[in-house]
């Protein structure tokens, strides 16, 4: 279920045009992401085209290493995660369903529907070596390389090209897929889900591995397969997630938040805070007013 897992909600989201391109070079996002490097899940698509080094993207039940000049499509409401090489800087493009869906009612809706809802198909890597892939990453170089100030007409242009990336996917993959499921995604999946209900209070990795009934090594095993990543790093990762969302949509004083959490110091708190996005955790509130 991806309640059990944060939701990266688009910076553009409720704006008119609901289309969002970052930067991300050496970990840093342009602009920011409201978001840190946990596992998420959000309601729009998302492209990612690299320009140098690599992207890691892990789902529950798989990696994808996506060097440079590959691309990659990622199907909205999946559980997701994306690292990256030190020397990577790539592009990502993040739209809801309707923004090439044309309008309301709309026949064409029905290909990206066939997509969109298709649990079966969460991410295709995109290589320069197969005609209709190399067609896309074309298509994402081009988005690439446009911004409001380069071209008149931005909106329509994004929204042409939009459209004609989601052509070259309809036309090209299978709504068939088999799905895959095994033994690791299913115990990742009670691990992340007892996080969830549990990141405020302190807990062993003997708890944490006890909730699927295994071993502490089978549960740091787990971990390291599906997201590269130890439990504890990412149940830190967590709590600074939900640090920030608190901070945006709440009056709850910074103490009051940092215990929330599951921080027992407010100045430790304070300082990984800051070490991750930048800055403050006050100075976060008064940005995202």
């Amino acid at each position: 279920m991806t309640s059990d897992y944060l939701n990266s909600v688009n910076l553009n989201g409720d704006s008119d045009f609901p289309y969002l391109c970052m930067t991300i070079e050496k970990g840093k996002s342009i602009p920011k992401s409201p978001g840190f490097q946990t596992m998420h899940w959000h309601e729009d698509f998302q492209f990612i085209y690299v320009l140098t080094g690599e992207v890691y993207l892990h789902t529950l039940d798989q990696t994808k290493i996506v060097p440079s000049e590959y691309g990659v499509f990622l199907n909205k409401s999946v559980v997701h995660l994306i690292s990256a090489s030190p020397d990577c800087r790539y592009k990502s493009f993040l739209f809801p369903e309707r923004l090439v869906s044309f309008y309301p009612g709309c026949p064409a809706s029905k290909y990206v529907k066939q997509i969109a809802d298709c649990t079966q198909i969460t991410c295709i890597r995109f290589e320069p070596v197969i005609p209709w892939q190399k067609n896309i990453l074309e298509i994402l170089k081009q988005l690439s390389n446009i911004t409001p100030i380069s071209c008149t007409c931005y909106e329509y242009e994004v929204l042409t090209l939009l459209a004609a990336l989601w052509l070259e996917l309809a036309k090209n993959i299978s709504v068939s897929v088999v799905p895959t499921h095994d033994l690791t995604v299913n115990r990742m999946q009670i691990f992340l889900r007892y996080i969830q209900e549990n990141y405020a209070q302190d807990f062993t990795l003997d708890d944490l591995a006890g909730s699927a009934g295994v071993s502490k090594s089978e549960c740091l095993r787990c971990f390291k397969l599906s997201i590269q990543d130890t439990p504890w790093h990412y149940l830190l990762e967590y709590r600074l997630q939900k640090a920030a969302d608190l901070l945006r949509g709440t009056s709850l004083s910074i103490g009051e938040i940092s215990q929330a959490v599951g921080f027992q110091s407010q100045s430790h708190f304070g300082k990984l805070f800051k070490e991750k996005t930048g800055c403050s955790p006050r100075d976060f509130r008064v940005k995202n007013k």
